[in-house]
């Protein structure tokens, strides 16, 4: 399917993510003795505009008798990170109703990481206009399989949506840090985090962890996964508005966990996921 290449009319400058160099040796193999958090730095940007730089905040939709609405109701913005499809690249798929045109600026942006953008597709359906993006890295030529790199895609994408849809950020948890508008909610954690492992056949698991979104939880969940020896075969991150979906293909010594090594699992991601709003002393 062709893209509809309509190039944006506010020009800008991302500085997203100043990256030191990567010294895991990859996203599927051993443990990340790292704080990969720490090297992940955000610059919160503000979207200028002629005369009064005011941005009219998006309300939610009004019903009215006969069914239509007042306003137009903020979309709900996904951002899909799959390693899983593909053999040979990392797909990326965004979407934001119909609001997102081309999104030459975020291809732009993604090779300023490094990357390639090997293929592009917009499909629309009812759930609004996805934009599909298959990456490389620029230095191999094969797909992004490093924790670090996927989270920085992942904000590179956030941000340039908050810039060029700044009504976005009252969908998002970036949006609270960075955005123009506060999220319209907040999501306790604890409620919201979910944790379950699945048997996969005899030679891997499947972990599905869906949470409340914050930076750098990609590398967050793959740390604290590896960090008990257990290894990541593949998987997918969603972003979902205020939450974070994951779902990783996981082994130990290449075969299935067994049910102790999945509780283990399971509690040491939760007491993590948890961590932030759980104060010590309760423990």
């Amino acid at each position: 399917m062709a893209v509809a290449m309509v190039s944006c009319g506010i020009s800008t400058s991302l500085k997203l993510i100043e990256k030191q160099p990567i010294s895991t040796p990859g996203f599927f193999n051993g443990s990340l003795a790292l704080n990969p958090v720490q090297r992940l730095h955000i610059t919160s940007k503000r979207l200028a505009l002629a005369g009064n730089g005011i941005i009219p905040k998006a309300s939610a939709a009004t019903a009215v008798e006969d069914g239509s609405s007042q306003e137009t109701a903020v979309p709900m913005p996904k951002v899909v990170i799959d390693l899983d499809s593909d053999p040979e690249a990392t797909v990326v798929e965004v979407t934001f109703g119909d609001r997102l045109g081309a999104l030459l600026d975020t291809m732009n942006a993604l090779k300023n990481l490094g990357l390639n953008v090997v293929k592009a597709n917009v499909c629309l359906d009812s759930s609004g206009k996805h934009n599909t993006f298959a990456i490389t890295k620029a230095s191999t030529g094969r797909k992004v399989d490093d924790p670090e790199l996927l989270e920085a895609i992942r904000l590179t994408i956030i941000n340039n949506m908050m810039e060029y849809h700044p009504e976005s950020s009252s969908r998002l948890a970036m949006g609270e840090a960075f955005g123009v508008f506060q999220p319209y909610q907040k999501i306790d954690v604890d409620i919201a985090t979910h944790i379950h492992v699945y048997d996969d056949g005899p030679e891997r698991s499947l972990l599905c962890v869906e949470t409340a979104d914050r930076p750098g939880l990609i590398v967050d969940l793959v740390k604290i996964i590896t960090d008990i020896n257990v290894d990541v075969e593949s998987g997918e991150f969603d972003t979902e508005g205020l939450l974070a979906k994951a779902k990783f293909h996981v082994s130990y010594k290449g075969k299935a966990l067994i049910k102790p090594l999945q509780q283990v699992l399971a509690n040491s991601l939760r007491y993590f996921l948890r961590r932030p709003t759980t104060e010590d002393a309760s423990f």
